[in-house]
């Protein structure tokens, strides 16, 4: 079977440097941890001052630019990139229009502080964004599979629409990574992403990245980069760097866990509901078969209330109860906790790298004890 354009792009990603190497050349990007370049003269060169760049970032960007096939900016965070494309994109009078049911720390940022400038900021949940007039916005922002839900929308019928009424589409691609969605490929015009989730992968490290095709855009996130100060370190950026070399085997094996766990979790009697993009049931089954290349590492269980969920996560010997998804330990938490419109016994778990077999076993005893 020949190899896909996506597998093609993932090894090129990998090689990205090759063809500069020179005999005795390290294969590993070096980390460059200075504020100050030499400058002699006139300033020239790469390099000028280590707020505007620096040749870690580079490598990571290079390679992260290979795999998105777009321009890539590196940020310290993911909510740098969101912060980014707000304060680039948006002026005061602008409308915004943000999935109510996604990361809800994006809607406080724009409700913080975006609203104080003249920005107007409003919601829709991920399901009903298909059908919503987008009509009069500037920017609309698109989750997908929405966090912690697990929601979905059209991006390509979506974007068509934006792009008709005058709007940028920018998906937040955090959940998928580029090996899981496409956003680009499928209309969208800018993909922030947190890798401190799978690009990352090993929830050591903070950052994010933005991609566009739209040169101008991304001129004015850089310079706000170069002028806000929100640059990553060079060491971040070399974890990074060497967690994305890995991204396609520690995200394959997370997803086919992830399925089969779904499908399992679904026939216990202990569990309430499921919602993983990858099973018949999901009510956007047929839009995930044509628009993921995978189902994603997350899965969604809802439990009778609050304090079986807490049972349950302490319960498994493999599972940590921890905050965000995307690493190589598998971990869970009790979403209604954060504020988040979910049942009270509402589970976001994040499958990770473990054999499946040992982390289903560990899951359904701690199920069964429930």
């Amino acid at each position: 079977m020949p190899a896909s354009d996506l597998e093609t792009r993932f090894a090129a990603a990998l090689h990205h440097g090759a063809a500069a190497l020179k005999p005795g050349d390290p294969l590993s990007p070096p980390i460059v941890p200075t504020s100050v370049y030499y400058l002699p003269g006139d300033p020239a060169g790469p390099h000028q001052y280590g707020r505007w760049s620096n040749p870690t970032w580079d490598a990571l960007e290079e390679a992260l630019a290979t795999l998105e096939d777009a321009e890539t900016v590196l940020l310290p965070s993911g909510m740098a990139t969101v912060a980014a494309i707000f304060y680039t994109q948006l002026k005061s009078g602008d409308r915004v229009l943000l999935p109510a049911d996604g990361y809800y720390v994006t809607r406080a940022l724009a409700e913080k502080f975006l609203a104080g400038f003249g920005v107007i900021v409003d919601t829709v949940a991920t399901a009903r964004l298909e059908n919503t007039d987008l009509t009069g916005y500037r920017l609309v922002w698109i989750e997908t599979p929405s966090n912690p839900g697990l929601d979905l929308a059209d991006i390509e019928h979506v974007s068509a629409r934006a792009r008709a009424a005058g709007a940028r589409v920018v998906v937040d691609n955090t959940t998928m990574s580029p090996l899981g969605q496409r956003p680009l490929e499928l209309g969208a015009d800018v993909v922030v992403s947190s890798d401190t989730k799978s690009v990352g992968g090993h929830s050591d490290v903070l950052s994010g990245h933005v991609s566009s095709r739209d040169a101008a855009l991304m001129a004015q996130v850089r310079d706000w980069r170069k002028s806000a100060g929100a640059i990553p370190g060079s060491f971040e950026a070399w974890l990074v760097h060497r967690g994305l070399e890995t991204l396609d085997v520690r995200f394959e094996r997370m997803c086919a866990s992830a399925l089969l766990l779904a499908q399992r979790l679904a026939e216990h009697r202990s569990v309430k509901a499921v919602r993983y993009p990858g099973l018949p049931d999901h009510p956007a089954h047929a839009l995930a078969q044509r628009q993921m290349c995978r189902f994603g590492s997350l899965i969604a269980l809802t439990l009778a209330d609050g304090a079986a969920a807490e049972a349950f996560i302490g319960g498994c010997r493999f599972v940590r109860a921890a905050t965000s998804f995307g690493g190589v330990h598998t971990s869970a938490e009790r979403r209604a906790r954060w504020g988040d419109q979910v049942a009270p016994g509402f589970i976001r778990l994040s499958v990770g790298c473990e054999p499946c077999e040992v982390l289903w076993q560990d899951l359904r005893a701690s199920l069964d004890r429930l």
